[in-house]
C-alpha cells in the first residue's frame, strides 16, 4: 500500500500514522526527518539542504524531491509506505508520480484528515508543555494537575507556535497549498476525505474503513 496522509497542523496525523504503520507493516516516512538525517550524515543531497537551512530558506523541491525518491528505493519500502509531510504542492505531487511510474508503481490512497479550523485552534491553542520534563497537555482533553503545573511539578507554559494567531496563520497557510493538492488527487480518484474530529479511536476506525481495512 503506497498511501500518503495529509492533515492541517493538529489533526491527530501523528496518532493515526502510528496506527497505521503499525497495522500496515508500513514504513513512515517524513521529509523533516530525512533533511535531518541527510545533513547529519552529510550527502551531496543533506550539503545541499543544508545549505538552504542554515540560511534560513525554504528548500527547493527538486532536493526534497530527490530525498524521497531516494528514500523510496530502499528495500523496506518494497511493499509500501507511508509519506507524512510531503507532498505540499502540486510540483512535489507530479514528481513523486513520475519516480513511482518509473519503477511501476503509484499512489494509491490519500486520507485526508479534515477537522473544522476553529477545532484546531482550541485543541493547539489549549496546549500546554512542560519546562522540565518536557510533557505537553491539553486543558480540555488530557488536562495537568493545574493549569500551570505538571504532574512532575515542573512548570508549564504555551508554546509560541501553540498562540491563536500563530496557529490561525498556519492554518492559512495550509489551505492555500493543500486545496489544490487535495483536487489533483480527487481527479485521480484515490483521495479519501476522512472526518478527524472525536476520539483518536473513532477516528482511527474512519480512517481504516476508508481504507477498507481492519
Amino acid at each position: 500500500m503506497d498511501l500518503i496522509l495529509i492533515g492541517p497542523p493538529g489533526a491527530g496525523k501523528g496518532t493515526q500514522a502510528r496506527w497505521l504503520v503499525e497495522a500496515q507493516h508500513l514504513p513512515q516516512i517524513s521529509t523533516g526527518d530525512m533533511l535531518r538525517a541527510a545533513r547529519k550524515a552529510g550527502t551531496p543531497l543533506g550539503q545541499q539542504a543544508d545549505g538552504y537551512m542554515n540560511a534560513g530558506q525554504l528548500v527547493p523541491d527538486a532536493v526534497v524531491v530527490g530525498l524521497v525518491a531516494e528514500r523510496l528505493r530502499e528495500p523496506d519500502c518494497a511493499g509500501g509506505f507511508l509519506l507524512d509531510g510531503f507532498p505540499r504542492t502540486i510540483p512535489q505531487a507530479e514528481a513523486l508520480d513520475a519516480e513511482l511510474a518509473r519503477h511501476g508503481r503509484k499512489v494509491e490512497h490519500v486520507v485526508a484528515l479534515e477537522v473544522p479550523d476553529q477545532a484546531i485552534v482550541r485543541r493547539l491553542s489549549g496546549r500546554r508543555t512542560c519546562g522540565a520534563c518536557g510533557r505537553i497537555w491539553q486543558l480540555e482533553f488530557d488536562p495537568p494537575p493545574s493549569p500551570v503545573t505538571c504532574a512532575c511539578g515542573g512548570a508549564l507554559a504555551q508554546r509560541d507556535d501553540d498562540k491563536e494567531a500563530t496557529i490561525r496563520n498556519r492554518l492559512e497557510v495550509y489551505h492555500g497549498q493543500t486545496s489544490p493538492l487535495l483536487e489533483y488527487y480527487e481527479r485521480k480518484g484515490v483521495l479519501r476525505r476522512v472526518a478527524g474530529e472525536g476520539k483518536p479511536e473513532e477516528v482511527r476506525r474512519r480512517v481504516f474503513a476508508a481504507l477498507g481495512s481492519k
